[in-house]
């Protein structure tokens, strides 16, 4: 199944008081590289979420902003440092004792001492991730069907563009054996032209290697391999971007060596019609997982 790389979800997500909203988009990338962005008491939550992501998505680049509302007023509890606190008592004892200076120690004094007291916020971590991935399976899921959807209008251009390839391959085997046939006469009008005779044995050894030269046969093999390849590898329900962005450069290294090795004004004109497709071809992967 071909799928696109670009697309959007949204989902929701309730639970008592608390109340997620997950927002994920994705564009083209050569690898998978997810961020997401949440309130910070909920990082902890962050590789769970990753997780859950990567099983949507192989490849891409994924951005995922996650809002979290509470109508739950916050509790928070008082965390003590009790040994900087007997430390400080301890310390004014000892004063009053080296100085002989009456000094009585109320709580009022223990308060001042800010470094001892840290007020911490209690959240329940479990109940709020379970809805934040509630939500990001929404999201995941909408963002997925986009992505599918896209892909299959993906498929159908790419393979009306490879079978137009494919004609314009064959087209050009057909014509291409006429090269040398057309070479022949060329050379032999112009050696008519500036002596007396031909020399046959001459002319054939001529035409053998410039036939030679012109042979494509090897390249359009292998290109109307790749062809097949190409078109197998739409039908794979698997992320198969990375091969044919592959596929789609082996075939215009093969159609670069028939356009610099057929010398005729017909298979050129095929070679040019033949990259304008094989760049939109290429344009086209650029979007597939």
């Amino acid at each position: 199944m071909t799928k696109s790389m670009t697309g959007f979800g949204r989902g929701t997500a309730r639970h008592e008081l608390l109340a997620v909203t997950v927002e994920i988009k994705s564009v083209n990338h050569r690898f998978h590289e997810c961020s997401v962005k949440m309130p910070r008491m909920y990082a902890e939550a962050e590789d769970k979420i990753k997780k859950v992501i990567s099983s949507y998505i192989k490849r891409g680049k994924v951005d995922v902003y996650i809002s979290v509302e509470s109508e739950k007023p916050n509790s928070h509890k008082l965390l003590v440092d009790w040994e900087l606190l007997d430390a400080y008592a301890q310390f004014v004892r000892d004063a009053s004792d080296r100085y002989n200076i009456e000094e009585d120690l109320r709580v009022r004094d223990l308060l001042k001492q800010t470094d001892a007291f840290t007020a911490v916020e209690i959240k329940e971590e479990h109940s709020a991730d379970d809805v934040i991935l509630s939500a990001l399976n929404e999201a995941c899921r909408k963002l997925s069907d986009m992505r599918t959807n896209e892909g299959k209008e993906l498929e159908n251009e790419l393979l009306y563009q490879v079978q137009s390839l494919k004609q314009n391959v064959e087209y050009a085997m057909e014509i291409s054996p006429q090269v040398s046939k057309k070479y022949k006469e060329r050379l032999e009008k112009t050696i008519r032209e500036y002596t007396n005779g031909i020399d046959e044995n001459r002319l054939l050894t001529e035409v053998a290697i410039f036939a030679e030269k012109a042979d494509v046969t090897e390249e359009f093999t292998r290109l109307l391999s790749h062809i097949k390849q190409f078109e197998n590898a739409l039908k794979k329900n698997e992320p198969i971007g990375r091969r044919l962005d592959f596929l789609t450069q082996e075939m215009h290294r093969e159609v670069n060596t028939v356009g610099s090795k057929a010398g005729d004004e017909r298979v050129a004109a095929v070679v040019i019609d033949m990259k304008s497709i094989l760049e939109k071809i290429r344009e086209q992967v650029q979007n597939i997982e």
